[in-house]
């Protein structure tokens, strides 16, 4: 099908979705990349469940989310009927599939993944940080915006434009007191 040098970091990128919160490949494009069917793939699973347990590893899309996949992504072609429901694996679940699979392939193919895995989290955490630097730098500049309206309310008192406290004016002296 395709020489590993062929597989590229955009088509395995590409080849990421986010499914229930996760990001995850599916097992028509693994069986794909690893080159063997789907069947296949999905048998070696079905015979190992106990190195895919639900929902953190391996879990099968629902009805809803196939759909909602094919009809967003354009990820599965319109008219073809599958029997059974695509499966998704997470990171751990594909890197837990070179060891059911057991060809060289599989594992060169897991290792391109892993690391284009492992590069977009650090994207994400990268990301995180920069954004709370951002807060942190807007949070600081409300503070010194607040600082400068009173400086230069201060300085628009010096300067004379605002008069900050009324002249005293000549007030009639109320009660007893002697003249001088």
């Amino acid at each position: 099908m395709t020489d590993l040098t062929v597989i590229t970091e955009d088509t395995i990128k590409q080849k990421i979705y986010i499914v229930r919160g996760q990001k995850v490949m599916l097992d028509h494009d693994l069986a794909e990349l690893y080159e063997v069917e789907t069947k296949q793939l999905k048998r070696q699973v079905r015979r190992n469940p106990e190195r895919f347990p639900q929902d953190d590893f391996m879990f099968e899309l629902t009805k809803d989310e196939y759909e909602s996949l094919r009809s967003q992504f354009g990820t599965l072609k319109r008219g073809e009927h599958v029997k059974y429901l695509p499966m998704a694996f997470s990171e751990q679940g594909i890197a837990m599939l070179s060891s059911v699979l057991n060809s060289s392939r599989a594992i060169q193919v897991n290792i391109q993944i892993i690391r284009i895995f492992t590069r977009l989290r650090q994207l994400v955490i990268d990301n995180a940080e920069l954004r709370l630097e951002i807060e942190e730098i807007k949070k600081r500049l409300d503070s010194h915006d607040k600082n400068f309206e009173v400086v230069f309310l201060y300085l628009d008192e010096l300067s004379g434009r605002i008069p900050s406290i009324p002249e005293p004016v000549a007030r009639k002296r109320i009660g007893y007191k002697p003249e001088e």
